[in-house]
């Protein structure tokens, strides 16, 4: 028997029965290396004082198989006890203060490390906004929320490799806790609460919340028949939307059981956090207080995060060669929402993908295969949204059935294993019968995209009907692709796929009826580069480009105070400040000041006064245009400056838009320029 016939048998055999051949049939896929992980298991008892912020800890760490390892505890901790089999095993502390040992590759048998650690952690900083605090791996506590991200070293961490873990919580009365795992028992007297929680799988890492929560708990019936806990741990002043947010997760149980295969764990929780987090760990979801309440997060932002249960939190994706678990999460989440939605929803997101990628400079993008986490925008308009637009084009190209029986045979045969590009690749080649490699290839691999045009079409009459030439042209070096031309005719519109391999090539394609104009991909179907003129500008343009300038246009010092903090917000930088009475610049520039003034500078430059779909509304807008060199400019205009101040949290978050209308910190008003197809007119 060939490899391929013993590739296919074990992954057919593997779509038949996911549960039981994960673990013991070796994995189809050649080339990438696996974690066996089972061999490392953490044992740890914390004790947290929110009001004092002290931690005092105990961690035994088991390891059953030889192997060099790191742990690593941070530097604001006192090591008071550590030993290795009894032996003592004291620290060396590294450059940056934090306690590092290492853990001899010598000991030939099993062992187990014993280390108790007491601190105090930083103090919870509730005026940070979202994306400092994705960007702050510190250890916090307060009365309101405790947080100790695993990248903060809050335990001594292994720095690399998969463990499993239990953990106890001990915190005062009023106050509870919880891990990633299975919720072994819990204790809640007026002595104080505790929690023992066991994670049985390969973990990556321990994230530990605290709050004084309301538990609401309810069950669910998984696929195959096995109970989940679901659970709330709200702050009290949201603890009513309870009911609504478990409802929500029941129904995205239901479609990815369906989708995918059974839920991988024995519950999932909704937890709440007192700055604007949005986190994703395996059995649950930490989610800032202000951010759930908002009216579509149910319908959004926690389908992503439950989804991620199965993508990265089961199957994990390899650093090494690229984060995939984002961007097919965002196509099997904030994507397919789209498209139940309707075409139009689903074409508009699309768009908006392109939307967000013209906005990136040359240079300012990377290969999805050097994509590991979200670090600014640019890198979510790559991680996330080009990479969705490949799981897109992939199922266009192979088919939806196809797509969907691959997507369950990698489910039933990496569960819990570390996952490479290479598995996804192999198991869409297995399903599909087809060879993949170009298409992985150009699109993991190469920056950018490509620069479509149609640069000629000939019409001739033919016996039955008409025939039209048209010449397509692609940037160099060429990619492989389907290109989708819609030909219209006086009885309607066709669509037809042009398999384009070359940087120039002519097709003939036959219609019946005499055609009017051509139109280069009308549905927005191939991650592409945006013709000039084709995409209106946004916000993001000036939000996103590093050579992006900022005109305050205001004398009063309190004005341009706040001017030069919106600016810092939108860009995330510290913005080359260019004279209010200089000539429009010929980078992408943000513009900003009180109505007469806007108004002013744009008459003064002869540029297009603020337009009817912002004009006399609210108490301040927002909008973009194409400067005379076609530069974007982004044009922020306020009636007075506590209404400027009003935009600095509210207006980063809207930046794909094409203009906005601000009543005091509320949205009232918005929208995108519409787009401007390539389309070539027929004499």
């Amino acid at each position: 028997m060939n490899k391929q016939a013993v590739r296919l048998i074990q992954f057919f055999w593997c779509l038949l029965l996911p549960c039981a051949i994960g673990a013991a049939v070796a994995s189809p896929f050649p080339g990438v290396a696996r974690e066996h992980t089972s061999f490392i298991d953490y044992d740890i008892q914390v004790r947290i004082d929110p009001e004092t912020r002290l931690l005092e800890g105990k961690s035994i760490i088991r390891f059953n198989k030889t192997r060099d390892h790191v742990l690593k505890l941070a530097a604001q901790f006192e090591v008071t006890h550590a030993v290795i089999d009894d032996i003592p095993f004291e620290p060396e502390t590294v450059e940056d203060q934090s306690h590092v040992w290492q853990i001899p590759y010598a000991i030939l048998r099993p062992y187990q490390v014993e280390i108790h650690w007491r601190g105090k952690l930083h103090a919870l900083d509730e005026t940070l906004d979202h994306e400092q605090t994705l960007g702050r791996p510190v250890a916090v506590s307060g009365m309101a929320g405790t947080f100790l991200p695993d990248a903060s070293n809050w335990y001594p961490r292994i720095t690399s490799g998969l463990f499993h873990y239990t953990v106890q919580i001990e915190l005062p009365s009023g106050q509870r806790g919880l891990v990633a795992g299975r919720l072994i028992d819990e204790q809640d007297t007026d002595a104080g609460y505790q929690a023992r929680f066991a994670f049985m799988h390969p973990a990556e890492g321990i994230d530990l919340m605290a709050g004084p929560y309301v538990i609401t708990s309810e069950n669910y019936t998984g696929i195959q028949g096995a109970p989940i806990q679901l659970r709330t741990y709200f702050h009290p002043q949201i603890s009513a939307l309870a009911g609504d947010y478990l409802a929500a997760v029941k129904r995205y149980f239901k479609l990815y059981e369906a989708w995918i295969g059974a839920y991988p764990f024995s519950e999932f929780s909704i937890v709440s956090s007192p700055t604007p987090t949005g986190f994703g760990m395996p059995t649950l979801t930490y989610l800032g207080i202000n951010v759930l309440q908002l009216p579509f997060i149910k319908d959004t932002s926690l389908g992503h995060e439950v989804l991620h249960n199965w993508w990265g939190n089961a199957v994990y994706p390899d650093y090494r060669s690229g984060n995939w678990s984002e961007g097919l999460t965002t196509f099997m989440a904030d994507y397919t929402y789209k498209e139940q939605e309707g075409e139009d929803a689903a074409r508009e997101m699309r768009l908006s993908w392109l939307r967000d990628f013209a906005a990136l400079e040359p240079g300012q993008d990377e290969p999805l295969a050097a994509f590991t986490s979200r670090t600014h925008g640019a890198s979510k308009i790559t991680g996330y949204h080009k990479s969705a637009m490949l799981f897109f084009m992939l199922r266009d190209l192979i088919g939806e059935d196809m797509f969907n029986r691959a997507i369950q045979g990698i489910w039933g045969m990496q569960r819990f294993k570390v996952t490479a590009w290479p598995h996804l690749q192999s198991a869409f080649e297995i399903i599909s019968t087809r060879d993949l490699q170009a298409f992985f290839d150009q699109w993991l691999h190469r920056t950018g995209a490509p620069d479509l045009a149609i640069t000629d079409v000939k019409q001739e009459a033919a016996e039955s009907g008409y025939r039209l030439h048209i010449t397509l042209t692609q940037s160099e070096p060429p990619y492989q692709l389907r290109v989708p031309v819609a030909v219209q005719t006086a009885s309607g519109e066709e669509t037809h796929l042009l398999d384009v391999q070359h940087a120039e090539q002519t097709f003939v394609v036959a219609v019946n009826d005499k055609a009017q104009s051509v139109i280069l991909d009308p549905d927005i179907r191939l991650f592409r580069h945006l013709a000039p003129g084709e995409a209106p500008p946004i916000l993001r343009e000036v939000m996103v480009n590093p050579a992006a300038a900022t005109i305050v246009l205001s004398d009063d010092d309190a004005t341009k105070q706040i001017a030069a903090t919106l600016a810092e917000k939108l860009q995330r930088r510290t913005s080359q400040m260019l004279s209010a009475n200089q000539s429009v610049p010929a980078v992408p520039a943000l513009i900003i000041g009180l109505h007469h003034e806007i108004d002013a500078w744009l008459e003064a430059r002869g540029l297009p006064a603020k337009p009817d779909e912002v004009s006399g509304k609210g108490t301040a807008q927002a909008w973009t245009l194409n400067g005379p060199e076609g530069s974007a400019l982004a044009i922020v205009s306020a009636q007075d400056t506590a209404s400027l101040e009003s935009l600095i949290r509210p207006l980063p978050h809207y930046g794909r838009q094409s203009y906005i209308v601000f009543d005091g910190r509320q949205a009232v008003e918005r929208g995108v320029w519409p787009v401007k197809l390539q389309r070539v007119e027929i004499p």
